[in-house]
Parts: C-alpha cells; structure tokens; sequence
C-alpha cells in the first residue's frame, strides 16, 4: 500500500532502557510501514542527556514550541545510583520537568479501559482523568544538605528593594532543606487549561490541594482558581458541569467512592503520584494515555510510566521479555492524530484511528502482555512477549487499513 504522507514533522523525543527498545519495535512494525514518517529527532537517552549537559532538553522542548506537537519515550529521572552506573556529570533533573517548565502546560493523564480489565476500586464506572499541573514545586526545587547546625532562613528581595526573611528553622544539627517555587503566570494557565479542557469533554472538575496547612503556598492556587472560574461559571452551567473545590486528603477520600468520569486537577507532584495510582487501579501503567497541552496550544505525548528497568536488564541478558507498549503506541497515536488535525490530513487522523482500533482489537481478543493476563475476567488470556504483541497489532493494522 502507498505510505501515507505528512507535511510537518513531529518532535520525536527518544529514551532509556527497555521503552527505547520498545519505541525501534513500534517504529519499525506499526509505523513506517504506513508512513512516510517525517521527525525532527532529539535524543533524551540519559548518556546524551549528560554529554549535552542537559542541552539536548531545552532544545526539544524549543522545537516543540515551533512544531507545535512532540512524540516522548520514557526516560531516567537520575538518583545517586543512576549516577553511579551511568557515570554522570551531574544529577540531572527530571527532563519532564524541565520541558513542562518550558512549554508551561497541563498534563492530562487517563486511563486505557477494556471490558475485560475491571478497576480495583469497585465504584468505578467510567474513568478519570488526572490534570497535572506541569510547572514548578519540587520539579523546580532547590536543596541544600545542611552538615552542621545553623540558621535556615527564607529570604526574597524583590525588584523595588523589598526585603522579606523569614526563618525556616534553627537547626540544632545536621538536617536537609527544600526551597520550592510557582508563579501566578503558570497557575492561571494550569486553571485556564483545566477549565477549557472540562468543557471540551464536558466533564465535571475537581481541584485539591492542602491549603489549611500550607496557607499562603497552597492558599494561592486556591484563590486563583477560584478567580479564573468567574470567566467560566456561564459556560459551566450551560454545560452542565461543575467546578468543585476540596482539601486533597478529602479528595482522595471522594474519589474512591465515586463513579468516576471526571477531571481531577492536581498541583505537580499530587498529579504524578495520583495518575500512577489511577492508573493501577484501573489496570496498568502502561494502560495510561498522558499529553501535555500548552496555553499556546501545543502538544507533547508520552507514556505516564518508566523506563522498565528490571525487564530492561532481561533484555540485556538475552532473556524474553513480554512488556506492555500500549501506552507508548497511544503517545504515537496521539502526535499523529494531532497532526493529522492541525495540518488537515485525514489520512493520517485515520491511521491513527485504525491504530487505536487495531490495539484495542487485539486485547478485545485477549492478547496480551503478561502485566494484563492477571487482571482480565471473562476470557482466556493468550500472553505473548512485546515481538509478538505488536505483530498482533499489525495484523489487524493491516485488515483495518487494507
């Protein structure tokens, strides 16, 4: 068959361990076979990342903003043992984070359902999805280890020649200190991006944080939210949707006793733990579609999960592995169909409708990778490794597309 054409590249972020070797499988199988494939390339892989001094970031995220829509393996957030068996030249920050900074976006997060994979929590009826605020907090943080005893002090000077010190703490011995930041600019796009998204897909919104303790810190984005809804409460009610307001330990509680198929908006880190929960709970975390939206309407996928680690190590030795591409595959289904849209090719917005109708097709039939065959009810699971999982969804690529 004729390859299907693009016009504008899409930023193609490549990664680490096992989800880079998944992304060659899923290029080679599912996509450039069918398309004239057009990437701008940018190698996020952990040695680039560090032989760049973390330039090779910034740069993606730079192009993103001038293509518009960007395509993202999973990749090392690097800890003192990554730095060790990596050898690098510094702990390099989380390259999510640093893209999120630079594109200044929200993160939707919501789970892959099947029939077959019912969620842990019993209540659940349709799925939720996690609005991640994709800026600042510890993504953003600096730290310091204090060896000794002293002051720690909070200290701002602003532009006017206002100074401001407060004390943290008097340490009476050795301790650790964090300093975290956000700024009102990204809190207005984060709740802007919420609000236009909830009314897009007609979907109730919550939003939580903990501002009974953190007053001023949490009690901001409270207060702007709650600013920003005022442009949004006619459309609302017209709608007939809602924005909902509670602390975040009541909003967990809540959520396990609802229907599900809302939006649930949460501050940067809340949103990482809370999609990985949801996620699981809904069957996997590779069962999970994640993009990034800027206020300036860009768009990068990727899968919410890791890099694999451990079947990453079995692949080295040799050994079969059977690990999940779905969400990787989604990510790619997801940049295509954008572009697709944005650059009014139905061609491709229909390969990436026959690629998701593909995949679902295959685990409809119950095949699958070994992390589904435990969760599925009402069927005989067929596990297959990754090779034979995207075969299946090739096949059937083919007869939707032939």
């Amino acid at each position: 068959m004729k390859k299907i054409q693009m016009t504008t590249p899409i930023v193609e972020m490549d990664g680490d361990e096992m989800t880079r070797i998944l992304w060659k499988m899923i290029k080679d199988e599912l996509i450039l076979p069918f398309v004239d494939l057009k990437t701008e390339y940018y190698d996020l892989g952990l040695p680039n990342r560090d032989a760049t001094s973390d330039k090779i970031t910034v740069d993606a995220a730079e192009a993103t903003k001038r293509l518009g829509v960007a395509v993202k393996c999973a990749t090392i957030t690097p800890n003192v043992q990554r730095m060790s068996e990596y050898k690098l030249h510094e702990m390099w920050k989380s390259p999510n984070g640093t893209i999120r900074s630079i594109l200044d976006g929200t993160v939707f997060r919501a789970p892959i359902t099947i029939p077959s994979i019912k969620p842990a929590v019993k209540f659940w009826k349709k799925p939720i999805t996690i609005a991640r605020h994709a800026y600042g907090d510890v993504y953003k943080s600096v730290e310091i280890v204090a060896d000794e005893p002293g002051t720690a002090k909070l200290v701002f000077d602003g532009a006017s020649g206002k100074h401001e010190e407060v004390v943290i703490q008097e340490l009476k011995g050795p301790g650790v200190l964090q300093g975290m930041h956000n700024t009102d600019k990204s809190i207005r796009s984060f709740a802007n991006s919420c609000f236009k998204y909830a009314l897009d897909t007609k979907q109730t919104i919550w939003f939580a944080t903990k501002d009974t303790i953190s007053k001023k810190y949490d009690g901001r984005f409270k207060a702007i939210f709650e600013e920003e809804f005022a442009k949004y409460k006619d459309d609302f009610e017209k709608a007939g949707i809602e924005y909902f307001y509670t602390l975040i330990d009541d909003a967990v509680a809540r959520v396990m006793r609802s229907e599900g198929g809302f939006i649930w908006a949460c501050k940067n880190y809340d949103g990482d733990v809370m999609s990985d929960m949801v996620s699981t709970a809904f069957g996997s975390l590779a069962m999970m579609t994640s993009v990034l939206v800027s206020p300036n309407g860009q768009y990068e996928y990727e899968a919410a999960h890791g890099t694999v680690t451990r079947h990453y190590y079995r692949y080295l030795k040799g050994e079969e592995t059977s690990t999940n591409p779905i969400a990787t595959i989604f990510a790619w289904i997801g940049a295509f169909r954008k572009r697709g849209e944005m650059d009014n090719l139905p061609e491709l917005v229909n390969y990436a409708n026959q690629l998701e109708a593909a995949c679902f097709d295959t685990l409809n039939e119950g095949i699958v990778t070994k992390d589904l065959a435990n969760l599925m009810e009402g069927t005989t699971p067929q596990v297959k490794n990754s090779a034979d999982f995207l075969a299946a969804i090739r096949e059937r690529l083919e007869k939707r597309l032939c």
